[in-house]
């Protein structure tokens, strides 16, 4: 019954967050202009994010360790959210450093 209630919040998440960015393409599309720092903010955000998840996990972990929670799935569930929130951010990372070296590489 707990696989289900987060299976249906992740899918409620994943259409806000369509909707979301719909909404924003929609305006930015009328306007013909991004939006100022879209880029800087997107990433703050989702930088902040991870952070969250890393906080959860920890916290999760003294509570399962203490003796407060004794709740292993969801301890499971948060360990793996967190260590691939962190995988997918290294990899943006790396990416982004691929691209910026390959733009220094350009001749001007």
């Amino acid at each position: 019954m707990a696989i289900k209630n987060i299976a249906m919040q992740a899918y409620t998440n994943a259409l806000q967050t369509q909707n979301k960015f719909e909404k924003k393409f929609d305006s930015v599309m009328k306007t013909g202009k991004p939006e100022e720092n879209s880029f800087s903010t997107t990433l703050k955000s989702s930088l902040g994010a991870v952070n969250d998840l890393q906080t959860q996990k920890n916290s999760m972990i003294e509570d399962f360790a203490s003796g407060k929670n004794q709740n292993v799935h969801e301890l499971m569930i948060s360990l793996q959210k967190a260590g691939l929130a962190m995988s997918m951010t290294s990899t943006v990372r790396n990416k982004i450093m691929t691209a910026y070296q390959e733009v220094l590489k350009m001749p001007f």
